[in-house]
């Protein structure tokens, strides 16, 4: 397996770090929203690696090695060398309604001898990465090892953008499939936040809408425990996710992000399935506990075997509440990863991970999600 990176800035445009890769198979690609065009990264990937499928996304910063970077585009060119075989799947979507049938296609599309790992990226704002993965896991059933992430857009929440061997748009979703008996993946997804105030119950929702805690309006109760910060929502959000479990079962417990309010209906959406008769609880972080995290999931992702790429998909709200050390968390990832590994990634809207506790595929919010690839 053989790895090439390349970084893009506004003052130097395309750097490789290495030779050529002209029969790499795959490209993974990371773009900063507010430099799409000029990057123009697909173009110059495709003149690149005219044989590779070419697949990637826009983002909330892009990471490149230790650097968390703004305004930017990082990508990795993949060369296997040991027989793994890569195949792409697409959906476009024009409704978040669409997502379960848009994850059952796009697995039986991949499912075949040989599957080992499907890597999935999707539009952050039109996508429901909970229905997403309900429509995939049965087709995959429990051997196929299901990660990615969704889109971002900084902290916009407007549009967001992936591509599948063209340019980036909206509403599309890809999945890549990895096949063969030397092809080795792990991931690790780890969040950090821990829990404030009292459990409530979701007594009213719909999919990813959440109505009503304990029988009142969500965004009311939402903004008390805010105070000042409410003022900019849905961005401020990021800050206080929400942790929602089964009833009697912590260990199940996922993250949630807001990606939308409604004023009016007094709703709040998020980007994966807020189910009534959940338990629900704020979260906060504190920065040990961020880059802690971030640490653990990449030592589980190494354990995998599949060392030598490191795709890492962090969430938005762990950059804004972090600041300035956000890149404390990357380097304590990369740390844990080792010096042979090559590390790229995003911020995001939704990471894609088996869950640590249940091992049950599951769309998170607010965690560092680690996957490794490799051979033997």
């Amino acid at each position: 397996m053989e790895l090439l990176r390349e970084t893009w800035s506004a003052d130097k445009g395309w750097t490789a770090e290495g030779g050529d890769l002209a029969d790499a198979q795959i490209v993974f690609y990371f773009v900063g929203p507010e430099v799409v065009r000029a990057a123009d990264a697909f173009t110059h990937l495709h003149k690149r690696y005219p044989k590779a499928e070419i697949v990637g996304c826009t983002t909330g910063g892009e990471i490149a090695g230790e650097d968390v970077q703004d305004d930017t585009a990082v990508a990795v060119a993949v060369q296997f060398t040991k027989g793994t075989k890569v195949r792409t799947a697409g959906a476009l979507l024009t409704s978040s309604d669409q997502s379960l049938d848009a994850g059952v296609r796009l697995a039986a599309e991949l499912k075949g001898d040989g599957l080992k790992a499907i890597y999935v990226l999707a539009d952050g704002i039109l996508t429901n990465g909970s229905a997403l993965i309900d429509g995939m896991r049965p087709v995959l059933g429990t051997e196929v090892v299901l990660t990615g992430g969704l889109a971002g857009d900084g902290a916009r929440f407007k549009q967001t953008l992936v591509g599948c061997n063209g340019p980036l748009a909206s509403g599309i979703v890809v999945a890549i499939g990895f096949y063969g008996d030397s092809f080795q993946v792990g991931w690790g997804s780890v969040g950090g936040w821990e829990k404030f105030g009292p459990e409530r119950m979701v007594t009213r929702s719909k999919a990813n809408v959440l109505y009503e805690l304990d029988g009142e309006p969500a965004l009311d109760l939402y903004k008390r425990y805010l105070g000042d910060e409410a003022a900019g929502l849905p961005g401020t959000a990021l800050l206080f996710p929400l942790t929602v479990r089964p009833q009697g079962d912590e260990n199940a417990a996922v993250v949630r992000t807001i990606v939308a309010v409604d004023e009016a209906e007094k709703t709040m959406t998020f980007a994966g399935d807020v189910p009534e008769g959940r338990v629900a609880q704020l979260m906060r972080g504190n920065f040990d506990g961020l880059i802690d995290g971030a640490g653990h999931a990449a030592e589980k992702a190494a354990q995998g075997g599949g060392a030598t790429l490191a795709l890492l998909v962090s969430c938005i709200g762990r950059k804004l509440l972090m600041g300035q050390r956000v890149a404390d968390e990357v380097e304590q990832a990369a740390a844990a990863l080792g010096s042979k590994a090559v590390t790229a990634g995003f911020y995001s809207y939704g990471e894609i991970a088996p869950h640590g506790f249940t091992g049950r595929c599951e769309l998170h919010n607010q965690t560092m999600t680690v996957t490794t690839f490799g051979e033997v």
